[in-house]
């Protein structure tokens, strides 16, 4: 199993959900996170002042996936998420070595 951890723009999250509901994988953990790239935020105008946001929100997704359905998964996060500005986010990937349901003890990828 692979856990996928994509950070993408608030704004793009229906489309995202709806590919992993396409690709049968409904059960995500969404986060809401601030952080930023290499970009170091961004500067704006604000009431005439020009104010500096270091740390812009994004949402955290995690999903567990089979190892078989990994690369389509990853695809489908990645176009869903993109709109081709700076900023829209990143997507990694780690070994899952095991998973448990705590109300029943099932464990493996049923657990999931």
């Amino acid at each position: 199993m692979k856990k996928i951890e994509a950070v993408i723009r608030p704004e793009r999250l229906e489309a995202v959900l709806g590919e992993l509901r396409r690709l049968s994988y409904p059960g995500v953990t969404v986060t809401e996170v601030r952080g930023h790239g290499k970009q170091k935020g961004v500067t704006r105008m604000w009431r005439g002042a020009v104010n500096r946001l270091e740390f812009l929100s994004k949402l955290k997704l995690e999903v567990v996936v089979l190892d078989e359905n990994l690369a389509k998964v990853v695809k489908a996060v990645v176009q869903a998420g993109r709109t081709g500005a700076i900023g829209d986010g990143k997507v990694f990937v780690y070994e899952v070595t095991d998973a448990v349901r705590i109300r029943t003890g099932v464990s493996g990828f049923q657990a999931i």
